[in-house]
């Protein structure tokens, strides 16, 4: 009967037969195989170059953001620019070049102006005396005034010129106050980076001169400072912002150079790979929440009468980019671990993926019987197909980390172009023997692999 049963079965598949028999044979002669005896040393150490890398992950993130706020203008244009059309900003900053304005203003030489025109054109005593107490209406007013110029100015489109510009210009500046060496219109002051409003002040100068009130013109050059950043512990972060800078191109390499370490001497490899993924996505949740904490901390820490909403917004606004990256690399660990998963023998991940090939081969099946020909093509990738998804693969880890500031949607596209191109390897994979469109033939190939 078995002899019968042989002479039906095609070449290949006898030969698969006597392959199998072989491996059974030689597994009865020696025995069950032994397990692989586990050294505990080897172990912690996988497990301590894993939470070494996660740790390092998390400051490769920083250092990354850190170093691009530091030399990359156009990456600090990006963050700052948007806070010229702020409304917590923009209120932040008339409130502050109004108070510049108006300091430059000598209230009481505009009422003894007043006076003494009302005395030479022979003004009652009494009148007099009430314009000599006009000096608390008239400063409202001014106030009113000088404050409906200033926001015109501050929330007009020229302003976010003026900002994104002056910006520009004063990124060297900046990089000198966060490495040490304070000069030009951003500075570290006091512990705090500050920017010179004095040229829209001067504009504000020119536009209550036009409007009429011909004592602005006395107002001489001001240059008054709108707080960037405030902290008593400015001093440290500029050193903890000069190593991280230093370290901003290598800490990334260096973390999955540490991972691949720890994956290796695993082992269950892919085990590790899933722990090395999820440990590096629980640091990217405990980074994401520290940045949050840290904002109620550092409005906590303003100094006395500074705005909290612009302070929130400024804050919010330099670290935008920051979030993006820890997003974008959480997303990469989840995509990492859940393909680690997949690839594995649980129930689920066989499922899964004998569905997927299923499918794929009912549509290769389709598309061969209305008269597609894989024939070498298909022969190729059959023969190199481990090759071709490692490639996929090489190339997709190349692409995230050859991007200069991959963002979340970045990586979810890529994880989704690496799904396609596997898919259409595995509708590509054709070995050139049975006819796929023979559903017997192609389930058993497909047991096969």
């Amino acid at each position: 009967m078995s002899g019968s049963g042989d002479e039906q079965l095609s070449a290949q598949e006898r030969g698969e037969l006597a392959e199998l028999r072989q491996r059974v044979h030689a597994l009865e002669g020696g025995g069950p195989p032994r397990p692989a005896r586990h050294h505990p040393l080897r172990s912690l150490g996988s497990v301590l170059l894993i939470l070494l890398a996660a740790l390092l992950s998390l400051l490769s993130v920083v250092a990354v953001w850190a170093n691009s706020i530091v030399r990359d203008t156009d990456r600090y244009v990006d963050t700052v620019g948007p806070l010229a059309s702020d409304p917590d900003v923009q209120q932040a900053v008339t409130n502050r070049v109004t108070a510049a304005v108006l300091a430059q203003v000598d209230v009481d030489a505009i009422v003894k102006q007043l006076t003494d025109a009302a005395a030479q054109k022979g003004v009652p005593p009494k009148a007099a005396k009430l314009l000599g107490d006009l000096d608390g209406p008239i400063e409202s007013g001014l106030k009113t005034l000088v404050s409906g110029a200033v926001e015109r100015v501050v929330t007009s489109s020229a302003f976010e010129k003026v900002w994104v510009n002056a910006n520009r210009r004063a990124h060297t500046a900046l990089d000198k106050a966060l490495t040490g060496e304070a000069s030009g219109p951003v500075q570290l002051k006091n512990n705090q980076v500050v920017i010179d409003l004095g040229p829209i002040v001067a504009d504000v100068k020119d536009r209550l001169v036009a409007a009429g009130f011909s004592p602005a013109a006395k107002i001489p050059a001001v240059h008054t400072d709108f707080v960037v950043f405030a902290s008593k512990d400015a001093g440290k972060i500029r050193t903890y912002v000069r190593v991280l800078e230093i370290l901003g191109g290598w800490l990334p390499v260096i973390a999955l150079l540490i991972a691949a370490a720890g994956v290796y001497v695993a082992f269950n490899r892919r085990h590790a790979l899933i722990g090395a993924a999820l440990a590096v996505f629980l640091a990217m949740l405990v980074l994401g929440i520290g940045l949050t904490v840290a904002r109620d901390v550092y409005l906590n820490h303003l100094p006395p009468g500074a705005s909290q909403a612009a302070a929130g917004s400024v804050y919010d606004a330099l670290v935008k980019f920051l979030r993006a990256g820890v997003r974008a690399l959480a997303a990469v660990a989840l995509f990492t671990a859940a393909g680690a998963f997949l690839a594995g023998p649980s129930r689920i991940a066989v499922v899964t993926r004998t569905g997927c090939s299923r499918s794929i081969g009912a549509l290769r099946d389709v598309t061969t019987s209305a008269g597609l020909r894989l024939g070498a093509l298909g022969r190729f990738v059959h023969r190199f197909k481990r090759w071709i998804g490692v490639a996929v693969l090489v190339v997709a880890a190349i692409v995230l980390f050859a991007w200069s500031y991959p963002t979340t949607a970045v990586v979810v596209w890529t994880a989704v172009i690496t799904l396609v191109a596997l898919a259409i390897r595995e509708f590509l994979d054709y070995d050139g023997g049975t006819p796929p469109s023979d559903p017997d033939s192609a389930g058993g190939a497909t047991a096969a692999r």
